[in-house]
């Protein structure tokens, strides 16, 4: 054997454990197949809609396709007990309490943290309604015959709606007989531009973040502590996983834990998709790119599908 034949034979042997190497860790880095279409859901509210849209703009920068189906509350929980959904960004507690509990304490879904933090979300009415004297739950069987004995919600099988029926069948603040008017997020929102154009009465679902309070000068009412919680119905979204998604899919779990949303974020993305018309993802990424320090936090230790650096692939699709 030449002098030359061996030392290209060593130079390999020194150089193919080192390529094995590099290979073997970008292939740790990549996650399984089933990992690349993350399927989550949209109950048809706006401000998921706006952080599924967020979520889907970092997601397709990072080499994933997002699926986002329209489902009501109740059935997204069912398909993330059956695994037929990976993540959910809408998780509003107290209010979907009755459905979380029993999934966590089953271990069927896991709660993987908050994603936005003390909002409020109860019965409101316009503000001229609230100057009338209305200020209170209690306040509304007083007027019966001027709210028409309705009160207007969102999609069937919403929680919030469940409570307000719960309330009206307990006969809870004098409203025997009261209905509750069920449509979708848009519906209810007509009804209360077609009242205010003629100072009708109205009482309806409100919360925030959301462009109904720029839009409407409305007023939240106190004392529905029971049925909303304390402090106007204060609540808190939390970010849940089917169960094992964050060891079937790490670096996805990764992003989602560490993603989190704030009020004028929402605002501002859901005024460009109801009130400018704008496509989701177009209203999301514009907002990003003209905050991209917000994607610092989320994409701390986060790569793309193919084990790349996720920072610099999520600034190259935003043009930052």
């Amino acid at each position: 054997m030449s002098k030359t034949l061996l030392r290209l034979l060593c130079m390999s042997a020194l150089v193919l454990p080192l390529g094995t190497s590099l290979f073997s860790e970008r292939a740790a880095a990549a996650e399984p197949e089933a990992c690349t279409t993350v399927r989550m859901s949209d109950p048809g509210w706006t401000d998921i809609t706006s952080t599924n849209a967020v979520a889907g703009v970092l997601l397709e920068a990072l080499g994933y396709k997002q699926k986002v189906e329209t489902l009501a509350v109740p059935v997204t929980f069912e398909a993330l007990k059956n695994r037929q959904l990976d993540v959910f960004l809408g998780n509003w507690m107290p209010a979907q309490k009755r459905f979380v509990e029993p999934l966590t304490a089953s271990g069927d879904i896991v709660v993987l943290h908050q994603n936005l933090e003390q909002i409020r979300f109860t019965l409101a009415v316009p503000k001229y309604v609230a100057d009338a004297g209305v200020a209170n739950f209690a306040d509304l069987a007083k007027n019966a015959d001027k709210f028409d004995k309705k009160i207007y919600g969102i999609e069937p099988g919403a929680p919030s709606n469940q409570n307000i029926q719960k309330m009206i069948t307990a006969k809870q603040f004098g409203l025997d007989g009261w209905t509750l008017v069920e449509s979708s997020e848009q519906g209810m929102l007509s009804q209360v531009t077609r009242a205010g154009k003629r100072k009708d009465w109205i009482v309806f679902l409100a919360w925030e973040p959301h462009p109904m309070n720029t839009n409407f000068d409305l007023v939240y009412l106190s004392g529905g502590d029971e049925y909303f919680g304390a402090n106007y119905g204060a609540s808190s979204i939390y970010t849940i996983t089917r169960k094992g998604y964050a060891a079937d899919c790490p670096n996805v779990a990764k992003l989602m834990n560490q993603l989190t949303f704030n009020v004028p974020m929402e605002n501002t993305i859901m005024g460009g998709i109801l009130d400018n018309g704008s496509d989701a993802k177009a209203a999301a990424k514009a907002y990003l790119k003209s905050k991209p320090e917000l994607i610092v936090p989320w994409l701390a230790g986060v790569s793309t599908r193919d084990g790349q650096d996720g920072m610099t692939a999520v600034k190259k699709a935003l043009g930052v």
